[in-house]
């Protein structure tokens, strides 16, 4: 492993052999690469699975965050980019949460090369309602969500794990979400959530040429809906869209006998045009 890979922690697992497809993982805000435990198991005979953290989750060293490279979600994809040229990856199918779907948008715009497709699950390119944009949040509702980060993370962090996974604490969802939360520094998680909740992206979606695989729950506190429409209909590259029946914004782990089925054919079926 390089001084890159173990900084994010990266793990490559399943079998190498007879050139077999190379899917690399990428996590969430406030998540790490565990929160991929249930789909890891159902790819690893088939395929080069690669997983690795963040810079800034829980698991990874805090004296490597950057307050500045991560500013801006160009940060991300820079680091996405090493660590598939570190372990020598030629092309991967890309399966990102949240952020990290967009960050993989970024990254490939730099570099097509390195994707065959892009699954994004929960993806948004703006949280911040604009004029003719939905995005699902005021100014007002993100700067409340800040300041209750700033005055008391802890409490915080036991607020908006049921809020964003959809349940109460006694999911086990939720309390796996609730964990690597409130894992992450403070101060570092606070940075990070300001820089995803008040980016905007959507002026770079024309420029993407990578196939892409929108997967969305039905209700999602984080993205609503017809966030996943407008990428649909603004993605430079051919895409489709696919609704599942669930609630919130970690359906990998709140709902996996729903998700895992919808991903798998995703992985393994490229596009109808």
């Amino acid at each position: 492993m390089g001084i890159v890979s173990e900084a994010h922690n990266v793990k490559v697992l399943g079998n190498i052999a007879n050139g077999q497809q190379i899917i690399v993982l990428g996590h969430g805000f406030g998540t790490d690469q565990s929160v991929w435990k249930h789909l890891v198991p159902h790819l690893v005979d088939e395929n080069k699975v690669v997983l690795y953290d963040n810079m800034g989750a829980g698991t990874t060293n805090p004296d490597y965050f950057d307050f500045e490279r991560y500013a801006t979600l160009e940060g991300y994809a820079y680091d996405l980019i090493s660590i598939i040229e570190e372990i020598q990856i030629q092309s991967c199918i890309f399966v990102g949460h949240s952020v990290s779907g967009m960050i993989a948008l970024i990254a490939s715009i730099t570099r097509p090369d390195l994707f065959s497709k892009i699954l994004m699950i929960a993806s948004s390119p703006r949280y911040l309602n604009d004029v003719d944009y939905y995005g699902g949040f005021e100014q007002e509702d993100l700067d409340q969500l800040f300041e209750a980060m700033r005055g008391n993370y802890k409490a915080w962090c036991s607020g908006f794990a049921p809020l964003a996974v959809g349940g109460d604490m006694d999911l086990v969802a939720v309390q796996e979400f609730s964990r690597t939360l409130f894992n992450m520094r403070p101060d570092i998680a606070l940075s990070v959530g300001q820089t995803i909740f008040q980016s905007d992206l959507r002026q770079i979606l024309g420029l993407v040429t990578v196939p892409c695989h929108i997967i969305q729950s039905m209700k999602d506190l984080a993205v609503p809906v017809v966030v996943s429409e407008y990428l649909h209909q603004n993605l430079g590259s051919d895409s489709i869209v696919e609704v599942m029946s669930t609630e919130g914004h970690l359906p990998q782990l709140s709902s996996p006998d729903i998700v895992i089925p919808v991903l798998l054919r995703h992985i393994r079926c490229d596009i109808a045009v």
